[in-house]
């Protein structure tokens, strides 16, 4: 019987990671807006939505398929094994670092420690890719700095929102 339901559970958290890559390659692919060797989107705050929701491995693979699909989606192919790690690592910080809620101090320590990832990552990525550290940092990581921003601050609104809404149901049912 428990084998069956860890089974079960298995299934349910697979589902929910197949979800949520395909959430974060929608919203990566189809609403973003080219800027320097990349582009901004709000698919990161989803990443961060799953590595709040989801056990880690489930939000590592969400995260990394997802990011990755989005750019071979988009014409970043050259990005998308960069692309798969960044956003593996990403998922897998703020997992680790955790916190007791959705949204909380730790929860913004992890988003300020994931912004470093991901323009240190895609900076290294270009500079690997193309050459010229100086260029590529230019070229790079305004635009990367106002992504890693625009998703923390998208993940905050989202994340209240949700918290806010559970208060409400407990309310509710309690």
């Amino acid at each position: 019987m428990k084998k069956m339901q860890k089974e079960n559970e298995k299934l349910i958290f697979t589902v929910y990671a197949g979800l949520f890559a395909a959430m974060i390659t929608l919203l990566t692919a189809t609403l973003h807006i080219p800027v320097g060797n990349g582009y901004i989107h709000s698919g990161d705050a989803v990443i961060f939505l799953a590595a709040a929701m989801l056990p880690l491995p489930y939000a590592v693979g969400a995260a990394a398929v997802g990011g990755m699909l989005a750019d071979l989606l988009s014409g970043y192919a050259v990005y998308a094994l960069p692309t798969f790690l960044i956003k593996g690592l990403l998922a897998l910080a703020f997992s680790r670092i955790g916190g007791e809620r959705m949204l909380c101090r730790k929860r913004v320590f992890a988003l300020i420690i994931c912004a470093l990832i991901s323009v240190i990552g895609y900076w290294l990525a270009a500079v690997l890719l193309y050459g010229g550290w100086q260029a590529q940092f230019v070229g790079t990581v305004p635009g990367n700095c106002l992504q890693a921003a625009g998703s923390s601050v998208l993940y905050a609104v989202i994340a209240g929102a949700l918290e806010r809404m559970q208060k409400k149901s407990l309310h509710i049912t309690g």
